[in-house]
């Protein structure tokens, strides 16, 4: 899953023919690479075994004289955050099938490229190894932002790249000295290892300083805007839905297994942090006048309810974060699909120049409103159950952080359905957007995967939740077991200790429960 689409981005770059066959023929072979890639993931899922909080399809090979391996497996949380990856590209390639018209060879070379890098990052077993892949993936959204971007696309793309970089050096100086204190890169064995007490704040800082800005967290978001508003559509979509999922990976992954005590000492920091986030960036949404940048605040506004449930340190608040993750994946890409359909139209995304859209454009509102009741976490869609799970878990942590971090569902509600009402209600003031068409059968192939999925989650969520179960449990026997200090949090994680007994039993013994 990792070579494939690294070779076909290469073959793309060396098509034969004029420009518009190489285009036509790079299309086609995007396309068809991506829809092998998201069958290679279903078969994945099929033979995982969600019993064991295990790496699985584990495969390993020294490099360079072992200074680090080719060390890969995926457990429950990798594979639903490669599903996720593999789900939403062949998507992508059809958001950018007719809008993309130069350069198109390279755009797709891009996408296949930053697919193969994103699925390294979730099954990367070795700490070098994921580094590589976490960095290398910069590269093709600096290219897709700042080649088919925007006006503004060159200050957008550096400052992408500068925010992003910068945070990551910290973390290669906290990886160097982790590889020093535990003699391996090895990821399960580096999660097992019990650093000294003393020196876990500063390496839980550096990490925190490159996943803060990949989620990207309140103050360093500001990033995120800017890329959003001048990336091409197919880039905002694969941007929110998966690239900003890697921050959150990156904690439950690296901050909670291997620095226990100093998730638990600076789990103020990430709370606070969230609930301004909530309340701030909602705030800033309320005013935004164009719909791709109030969508990108919305997004900062939903990572924090990841922050903050899984630093609630119990499962609930734990499985709830994934499962926002994998609601905003989806919820979010098919937000910015919706604005890239009517700005393929119209070419503006000012919402004053809408209005009345649901009278020449009915069935795309129907799309339009399912997605915005999803982001503001309806009941019997993907959103819901991800934010009740995630506010649960809060709640059992620090009532007055639930309280705070609620009054994001409120005021994302307020947001969302304030675009909604003046895009697609009211008086139709422009005859430009009075003539827009509804959708094509390519905009109908995407938006119906992503609305199915969206349903799914919400109406029965256990195949996504099963995954998580093991890991989850085997991270809170993690937590619990850890010289943790007495604080009110010590014990729900002695409650999540017992909890998570029976899973351990089994992953060590081979006993049943």
């Amino acid at each position: 899953m990792i070579l494939l689409p690294l070779a076909l981005a290469l073959a793309v770059l060396f098509l034969p023919g004029d420009e518009q066959a190489q285009a036509r023929m790079a299309r086609l072979v995007g396309l068809g690479t991506t829809l092998v890639l998201f069958a290679m993931g279903l078969v994945l899922w099929a033979g995982f075994d969600s019993s064991t909080a295990a790496f699985q399809f584990t495969e390993r090979a020294e490099l360079f004289g072992g200074l680090f391996s080719w060390h890969l497996g995926i457990d429950g949380i990798s594979l639903v955050l490669i599903l996720l990856s593999v789900f939403l590209m062949p998507l992508c390639i059809l958001a950018g099938w007719d809008s993309i018209k130069t350069r198109v060879p390279e755009y797709i070379c891009a996408f296949l490229v930053m697919e193969a890098l994103m699925i390294g990052v979730f099954a990367s077993l070795d700490l070098f190894l994921f580094y590589i892949f976490f960095e290398a993936g910069l590269i093709p959204m600096y290219l897709i932002i700042g080649v088919w971007g925007g006006k503004r696309r060159i200050y957008a793309s550096y400052k992408f790249f500068l925010y992003t970089l910068l945070g990551s050096v910290l973390m290669l100086l906290a990886m160097l000295w982790m590889v020093r204190e535990a003699g391996t890169t090895d990821i399960p064995a580096l999660m097992a290892h019990d650093f000294p007490v003393h020196a876990q704040t500063w390496l839980w800082l550096a990490f925190f300083a490159s996943f803060a800005v990949k989620m990207p967290m309140w103050p360093v978001h500001t990033w995120l805007p800017d890329a959003h508003v001048e990336a091409p559509t197919a880039g905002s979509m694969i941007l929110a839905g998966v690239l900003l999922k890697m921050g959150g990976y990156g904690f439950i992954r690296f901050s909670m297994p291997m620095f226990p005590e100093a998730s638990v000492q600076l789990m103020w920091l990430v709370f606070a942090l969230s609930m301004i986030a909530v309340v701030v960036t909602s705030l800033i949404a309320l005013v935004q006048s164009d719909m791709k940048k109030l969508i990108a605040y919305s997004s900062v506004a939903h990572m924090a309810f990841v922050t903050g449930g899984l630093f609630a340190l119990n499962t609930q608040g734990v499985e709830g974060a994934m499962v926002v993750m994998l609601s905003h994946g989806v919820v979010s890409a098919a937000l910015f699909f919706c604005v890239g359909v009517i700005y393929d139209r119209l070419h503006t995304r000012d919402i004053d120049r809408y209005g009345g859209v649901t009278t020449n454009m009915p069935r795309y509102a129907v799309f339009f409103l399912l997605f915005t009741m999803a982001s503001i976490a309806l009941p019997g869609t993907s959103g819901f159950v991800g934010e009740f799970l995630a506010l649960t878990g809060i709640f059992k942590a620090n009532t007055w952080v639930a309280f705070v971090m609620a009054t994001g569902v409120i005021l994302g509600a307020a947001y969302m359905l304030w675009l909604f009402a003046r895009v697609m209600f009211g008086a139709q003031k422009n005859a430009d957007a009075a003539a827009m068409p509804d959708l094509s059968a390519r905009e109908w192939s995407i938006m119906v995967p992503l609305a199915l999925v969206a349903l799914w989650m919400g109406v029965y969520p256990k195949p996504f939740l099963e995954p998580l179960k093991a890991p989850v449990e085997s991270l809170m026997a993690r937590m619990a077991r850890a010289n943790a200090p007495q604080t009110q949090f010590t014990p729900l994680l002695a409650k999540a200790a017992v909890a998570a007994a029976p899973a351990v039993a089994h992953e060590t013994t081979g006993h049943s429960e």
